[in-house]
């Protein structure tokens, strides 16, 4: 389990990082075109594996972009797109994106009483912090410090990213934040946890 000492120390690390070049939103609108057939108009995808990108914090997709461009983060289909943006092509991409509206999504009843333990409360047995500690009790996330916003996001692209985190197969989360989270984790907290993701708005 991270000590907070660890934690304040990443925050710290990311919020002293260099400031990255404002975006141009209408010059972002031009350039998502190409993002329309998997990330769906205006960022809210409609196939369950692909993230809404719709009301995500601009630093965050720029951060993701630039990892998906320099191999930090791996996926074929990103890293392709990545590769020929500039990062002011990035920074623009992002503006336009968290400008626009996430389409509400709803969590599985069946999975909420547990989803809603460990997003608010985490697990101390194991180890697992509350997630709402990053991502905040909405889900809206923590702007400055890049950490996502997760409320109404696709369920089963949580559970792959979750998993992907689990597994080391995604690896560029700051200090192993979330790696030593989804280690401790079960397939079915996972599940629970994305489902009540999903119904926070």
């Amino acid at each position: 389990m991270m000590s907070h000492k660890t934690i304040i120390l990443s925050l710290a690390l990311l919020l002293a990082a260099p400031v990255q070049a404002a975006g141009n939103a209408a010059a972002g609108e031009q350039k998502a075109g190409v993002c329309v057939a998997c990330h769906g108009p205006n960022g809210n995808s409609v196939n369950p594996i692909w993230p809404k990108l719709a009301g995500q914090g601009a630093g965050y997709i720029a951060k993701q972009l630039a990892d998906f461009k320099s191999g930090a983060r791996k996926d074929p289909i990103m890293s392709g797109q990545a590769v020929a943006l500039s990062s002011q092509d990035m920074a623009n991409l992002a503006a336009y994106f968290t400008k626009q509206k996430i389409s509400p999504a709803s969590a599985d009843k069946s999975k909420l009483t547990l989803g809603q333990n460990i997003y608010r409360g985490g697990n101390k047995e194991k180890g697992v912090a509350a997630c709402m500690g990053c991502h905040g009790p909405s889900g809206a996330g923590n702007l400055a410090a890049k950490f996502p916003a997760l409320g109404s996001q696709q369920s089963a692209y949580v559970v792959k990213a979750m998993k992907d985190f689990r597994s080391g197969a995604r690896s560029n989360d700051p200090s192993k934040m979330m790696r030593n989270i989804a280690i401790r984790m079960t397939d079915k907290e996972i599940e629970a946890v994305a489902s009540y993701i999903a119904g926070l708005h």
